[in-house]
């Protein structure tokens, strides 16, 4: 016999926000989406080791660099900077050839690697420029902290046209619709045991609902309860199982559904920090048993069928008040819930 357990004590006007979640900045994401290879300079202005430091002052002051890479051989064999050329300059020494000052212990960066990798380097030590080299060990540019700069800059600028632009397609896509009912349902596959990609369900709908021009608070109080049942997937089920959204002009609707062993007894599963989670689970930081709780914080009402050995069903719905309410050209006739 499965156990059934309704709420529907839920937001209460409270603020809930999702500071412990550590949120990062879409600059920081950026950082991490965007390769090397996107904002480094594709123009070497390299040198020969057999040249001379008189050459490297003519290089570094007629292009505004400070410092380039010395080739031979095709080969990247050091880099020359404008501290080397100080130490050149101080000895009266600018007629002495590059290999004499030049250094040869050159830190590089891959091509294919995320800007983030070059910051670290730039952060931990006192370099201002890496060679960019490719797959098979070819030069292929050179990035700066300026580079970097330049290149989120231009990232951000385009993703946020791009998102201007999908924001309008969304947040009409209930008002050009006419019907007796409009739904968009979103389906996620959940794997289990799968923590790398953990929350990544609950970020896409919280962007979409924001997208469809709901509130930021709507979107986190969302947010915050699919990401908990998403977890709850990840940790408990034996085969994963399926999150289910259901948005709707006037409210949003939740469900996830697994096979997994089930609750014997779903009021002991609402107890503030009771958790079934496994050894790995808590080790990796989940399964603290404030899951549930915080869904019921989140939604208006929240209903949990379970027994043992026979699977979960969470269902999950929020009311939307009047100032977050979907646009929609029709009149939605309530239904029952998914």
């Amino acid at each position: 016999m499965s156990n059934t357990l309704q709420e529907s004590q839920g937001r209460r006007g409270r603020t809930i926000t999702d500071q412990d979640a550590h949120d990062i900045t879409r600059v920081e994401e950026l950082s991490y989406d965007l390769k090397i290879a996107d904002v480094m300079s594709r123009e070497i202005r390299s040198l020969t080791p057999r040249q001379t430091m008189r050459d490297v002052f003519d290089l570094l002051r007629k292009n505004r660099i400070s410092g380039a890479p010395v080739i031979e051989n095709e080969k990247l064999i050091g880099i020359i900077s404008q501290e080397d050329l100080m130490k050149a300059l101080v000895a009266s020494d600018l007629s002495s050839t590059i290999q004499k000052y030049m250094s040869t212990q050159v830190r590089t960066i891959k091509s294919y690697e995320p800007v983030v990798k070059a910051i670290e380097v730039f952060m931990r030590t006192n370099i201002g420029r890496l060679p960019v080299l490719d797959e098979n060990e070819k030069l292929v540019g050179m990035i700066t902290k300026g580079d970097i700069t330049r290149g989120v800059l231009v990232a951000i600028r385009k993703d946020y046209q791009e998102e201007e632009v999908r924001r309008y397609r969304a947040s009409h896509l209930f008002e050009d619709i006419t019907s007796d009912r409009t739904s968009l349902i979103m389906r996620y596959l959940i794997k289990p045991g799968d923590y790398t990609n953990g929350g990544q369900a609950s970020s896409h709908i919280k962007r979409a609902l924001l997208r469809l021009g709901a509130t930021p608070q709507l979107a986190r109080q969302c947010g915050i309860a699919v990401y908990e049942a998403e977890i709850n997937l990840i940790i408990h089920s034996t085969n994963g199982g399926v999150l289910r959204v259901q948005i709707e002009p006037h409210r949003i609707l939740m469900q996830t559904t697994d096979d997994g062993p089930g609750i014997a007894d779903v009021h002991q599963a609402l107890q503030p920090g009771w958790s079934t989670a496994s050894p790995l689970a808590r080790s990796m930081g989940f399964g603290a048993g404030m899951g549930l709780v915080n869904i019921q914080r989140c939604v208006d009402k929240m209903e949990l069928v379970s027994a043992a050995g026979k699977g979960t069903k969470l269902f999950m719905e929020i009311h939307l008040r009047p100032e977050e309410k979907f646009k929609d050209a029709s009149n939605s006739n309530e239904a029952p819930g998914i």
